[in-house]
């Protein structure tokens, strides 16, 4: 967009307002970009996965019917699908960590949480992954399945510190931009550029929120994994909500990113 803009020439300029306004993303296109992404496909999976969690959970369909059946038999296909997406997923949290800014000992010790956790998680996600798939000895696979949902718990426990100290980095930035408006209507001087940034740190601060939701629905069932199903947090349909829940505010902001 940027490099067309840089080409174009100087009778560009003589267009009325209304044309230079840029057009809305087109939906196939946006679709097909978001369709692209690794994230995009595995979300979709999980949504379709746990939608189905949910009907076996609530025991809607009885166990004698086929489709009971035929649907216990997508929702196993469709989890051992979705690991096959995390092959080498491990890698970004190993990038995230290293571009981190760190400006305390307390950042360093919540990123080395977050990513170190996450990324651990992804890294024996793929050894499980071999061994449900059949290329390798299964025999393992129960004690990396209790590595992979320790990981990934205590990596949500650092995730969800680093977003709350950036919600309140934001609120700090909302409050200074509010004195400034302030100061400006006072003056009877323009302000429409702090509520620009206003906007947008309120957007930013929105998908944080979400964010931190998603962090605890899924934690929620890296704890019920802990467990393995017999805690007071490992219900089937609390933990099936929980991972729809999650699906559908990821896609959301994947959908709002591609």
């Amino acid at each position: 967009m940027d490099s067309k803009a840089s080409t174009a020439g100087p009778w560009q300029t003589r267009k009325s307002p209304t044309q230079s306004k840029p057009k809305g993303k087109d939906f196939l296109n946006h679709l097909d970009a978001y369709l692209a992404k690794r994230d995009g496909v595995d979300k979709l999976l999980k949504i379709s996965r746990y939608a189905t969690k949910i009907i076996l959970a609530s025991s809607v369909l009885p166990e004698t019917v086929p489709l009971t059946r035929r649907l216990k038999s997508f929702e196993s296909s469709v989890g051992l699908s979705r690991k096959a997406f995390r092959l080498g997923k491990f890698v970004q949290d190993v990038n995230a960590l290293r571009n981190s800014h760190l400006d305390s000992k307390q950042d360093i010790f919540l990123s080395i949480i977050a990513y170190g956790g996450e990324g651990l998680y992804y890294f024996v996600e793929q050894f499980i992954w071999l061994a449900k798939s059949g290329l390798t000895d299964a025999k393992h696979s129960r004690n990396l399945q209790k590595i992979s949902a320790w990981a990934e718990f205590i990596g949500y426990i650092g995730s969800i510190s680093l977003k709350f100290r950036d919600l309140k980095g934001i609120s700090k930035d909302e409050a200074r931009l509010d004195s400034t408006i302030e100061i400006a209507i006072s003056r009877g001087v323009g302000y429409k550029e702090e509520e620009e940034r206003k906007r947008k740190l309120r957007e930013k601060k929105v998908m944080k929120q979400l964010s931190v939701v998603q962090d605890l629905a899924d934690g929620l069932m890296a704890l019920a994994d802990i467990q393995n199903g017999k805690g007071r947090f490992s219900d089937p349909l609390l933990v099936s909500c929980a991972g729809l829940l999650s699906a559908l505010i990821s896609t959301h902001k994947n959908w709002v990113s591609s």
